[in-house]
């Protein structure tokens, strides 16, 4: 199904310099930058073992000035590995998954069912609010962002509904529902793919749409929208480092990330 060349494009050059604290990775804020605000960073599906979440909290903590925690979503068995399945999807919008490729995720997806219902997004919610609820109170936060990638994101759109974080950040997210938007009560910032299986552009209207309308409201909250050509899904995560402008996109997401947080935490 794949080969370890497959996978090297999609793995981000360099080597964490954070730590594994309590079974989360931790990046602190660099010297004399406050204390008071956290960023929790919210994985795709694969999880910790991917290097990549780690390098991008490390960039986040030094770009915006404050600790970042990847807590681990799925409790140290993520549904999948990236060299499973990142080579079955398409790297550029003018791409379509092929009928072999299909009929793989499926067989794929039908042998991780077990694991997958594991990290519905009950159990997973749950998970991740103790850590934020935990982390608040040992470190003292005043305020708590959070940004999610692809599974991530979607569990960033339900935590948007709760009072434990103040600010979001939502690249290219999984599954999700416009009434789960609506739901949203902190400013949030939307990284757009061009080309997304989960967030098309349908949906991806109505959420800007559903944020648009607060205007002039009582529950109106400060938002943006940013939409990246030449992306598909994952891109802000797992770049394909063999296309430039993928990779580009990336750092642009990045920066995106990095001045919203700057801007709201």
């Amino acid at each position: 199904m794949s080969c370890e060349q497959c996978t090297q494009g999609y793995v981000l050059p360099g080597e964490p310099a954070g730590s594994i604290v309590d079974g989360a990775y931790f990046h602190p804020a660099p010297e004399g930058s406050p204390k008071s605000s956290a960023i929790v960073l919210l994985t795709d599906i694969f999880g910790l073992p991917l290097k990549n979440s780690k390098l991008i909290a490390d960039e986040l903590s030094k770009g915006v000035g404050c600790d970042v925690w990847v807590p681990d979503l799925f409790a140290g068995n993520p549904p999948f590995k990236v060299e499973e399945l990142e080579p079955l999807m398409p790297q550029r919008p003018s791409e379509s998954i092929t009928f072999v490729n299909t009929l793989r995720m499926i067989v794929l997806a039908l042998s991780r069912a077990f694991r997958l219902y594991g990290v519905r997004g009950s159990v997973v919610d749950s998970r991740i609010n103790s850590f934020i609820q935990k982390v608040k109170e040992e470190k003292k936060y005043e305020k708590i962002g959070a940004v999610g990638y692809c599974f991530g994101g979607s569990v960033g759109i339900r935590l948007g509904q709760t009072d434990l974080v103040n600010s979001l950040v939502i690249c290219h997210p999984g599954g999700c529902t416009v009434a789960q938007i609506k739901a949203i009560k902190v400013p949030t910032s939307w990284v757009c793919a061009e080309s997304d299986m989960t967030f098309k552009p349908p949906l991806r209207n109505q959420a800007e749409a559903v944020f648009a309308a607060r205007k002039e409201k009582e529950d109106y909250v400060d938002y943006e929208f940013k939409d990246y050509r030449g992306t598909v899904h994952g891109f802000a995560a797992r770049p394909n480092l063999g296309i430039p402008e993928v990779y580009d996109a990336y750092k642009a997401a990045l920066d995106q990330t990095i001045t919203w947080f700057q801007k709201t935490l």
